[in-house]
């Protein structure tokens, strides 16, 4: 028994087991279904070898390791327990590759990092702990990060020579079918084993997948939209009211809509051709759609649910609508009602019905005032060159750069002429504020009527008003007032 004065004996600090978190992460692309399991197993090892002691495990199933969005555990890891808590030092994952396969391989660091900003440290158990003293540790590291964001480029590259040789031989690569179709799962020998449902996938690597006719109501939908298109000419906007008007759904199960008819009618699987690459997606990057001339098309692959001759006429059908639309065209029809009216208004375009929506213009121009001042590109040119030439006669110094001057090499300036478009019994001017950060000044060129195209005045527009809506200037306007300018004088006070 110790007397009073002795100090009661305390574990040494080599006695006390270190703390720790523990991550595992099954890929969405690893067939072994015991992943996690054999993870937790050899980290445990690691652990208990090396005296640390594991009070929580984060598990992510079926999550890609590419960007840390869409792990829930690691989210909830790094969150709640790596930036709240202090009862704990290390973070125990197997390796570099279960961390995340990240494509920047900063981005992996960058997470280490925050470990270590609040006092963790992550660590590698096939690695080991990394000794105070060891320099060659960290360019380890950052090695297995790269062969981790490797090893993903070459998966995904084979992956999609293995999808296009399968396209090619005109099987079904991957993916939903389209609405009115199903997917066939075909044995070894090619024959028929079962209709794959949605989710389901073939659990044996020389099988193959075709497309089949899919439930009797959506194949009559698809044939439906095929006849209303060809043979009764309805648009797609009416075909779509006619589908929802007798309670159709969708293919997402709701209502029908134009974009949705159309992506049913220019869809060549429905002839029985089999498709792919039509879009790329590498590596958890946005989707692009790829021209069509890098297609991988295998026509006759299956059985197809429309005639032939109905997909052409309807391609044919859209293809004379898209050139319609073009935007040359969509300016020469605006030319011809000018010349014939003197005017353009959004109401006159309504008058005529084969004359384009007003929205039409919008969506090819930005608005149909802008597409009006294309029917004069060669005057408004003019009086760009007119305009520069005035401001080298008040400037000492200015440079021509790209489509914008630079004035004394302190100011620059976007020049932008206007035609006066008529309303009502006055005129205004449609100006739009050049939005890039290198501009300091748009300037307004406001020309009188199309006869003569003289300059009237001038509108400094600063760069703070850049990302408002565009202007509709007036004699009488108010930014007229405050901005206008009658000559370019006010250029030498500004420099």
């Amino acid at each position: 028994m110790k007397s009073w004065w002795e100090i009661a004996d305390s574990p040494s600090p080599a006695a006390q087991k270190q703390r720790a978190v523990a991550y595992y992460r099954h890929s969405a692309q690893d067939r072994q279904e015991n992943s996690i399991p054999l993870q937790r197993e050899q980290v445990c090892q690691w652990a208990e070898q090396n005296g640390v002691e594991i009070i929580q495990e984060f598990s992510d199933h079926g999550k890609s390791g590419l960007t840390a969005e869409g792990r829930p555990a690691f989210g909830e890891m790094m969150g709640r327990w790596v930036k709240q808590r202090r009862d704990f030092e290390y973070i125990l994952c197997l390796d570099v590759s279960r961390w995340g396969r990240f494509q920047d391989i900063d981005l992996s660091a960058q997470y280490s990092a925050e470990c270590k900003k609040h006092g963790k440290q992550v660590i590698y158990t096939t690695i080991g702990k990394p000794r105070e003293d060891d320099p060659l540790y960290p360019v380890y590291v950052q090695f297995e990060r790269f062969r981790a964001a490797q090893y993903s480029r070459e998966l995904s590259d084979k992956v999609k020579r293995g999808c296009r040789k399968i396209a090619e031989q005109g099987y079904w690569a991957g993916g939903p079918p389209p609405y009115g179709l199903r997917r066939l799962l075909l044995d070894e020998r090619r024959e028929p084993v079962q209709t794959l449902a949605r989710g389901q996938r073939k659990g044996i690597q020389n099988q193959r997948v075709t497309l089949v006719e899919g439930p009797a109501e959506e194949v009559a939908t698809i044939q439906r939209i095929f006849h209303e298109f060809v043979k009764l000419g309805y648009s797609e906007f009416r075909i779509a009211e006619g589908l929802n008007h007798d309670e159709i759904p969708s293919p997402g199960g709701s209502r029908w809509g134009a974009a949705s008819v159309l992506a049913r009618l220019r869809n060549e699987k429905y002839v029985g051709t089999m498709v792919y690459d039509q879009s790329t997606q590498k590596l958890k990057s946005p989707r692009h759609r790829n021209p069509p001339e890098q297609w991988i098309r295998t026509p006759e692959a299956f059985e197809g649910i429309v005639r032939s001759e109905d997909y052409e006429q309807a391609q044919q059908i859209l293809e004379r609508r898209k050139q319609r639309y073009a935007p040359d065209t969509l300016l020469r029809k605006l030319q011809k009602l000018h010349e014939q009216c003197g005017l353009v208004s959004s109401s006159l375009l309504r008058l005529d019905e084969e004359l384009p929506r007003p929205a039409t213009f919008g969506r090819h121009f930005g608005s149909l005032d802008f597409a009006f001042q294309m029917l004069f590109v060669k005057e408004r040119e003019q009086a760009r060159e007119m305009v520069h030439k005035q401001i080298c006669a008040h400037v000492p110094q200015v440079l021509r750069y790209a489509d914008f001057l630079v004035l004394d090499q302190r100011l620059t300036l976007s020049i932008q002429p206007s035609v006066p478009i008529p309303h009502g019994d006055g005129v205004y001017w449609p100006l739009r504020m050049d939005a890039r950060q290198v501009i300091d000044i748009t300037l307004g060129v406001l020309l009188s009527a199309p006869e003569n195209f003289e300059i009237l005045g001038y509108v400094a527009l600063p760069r703070w008003l850049a990302g408002t809506h565009p202007f509709r200037l007036t004699g009488k306007s108010s930014r007229t007032d405050m901005f206008g300018r009658r000559d370019l004088t006010f250029l030498n006070q500004l420099l």
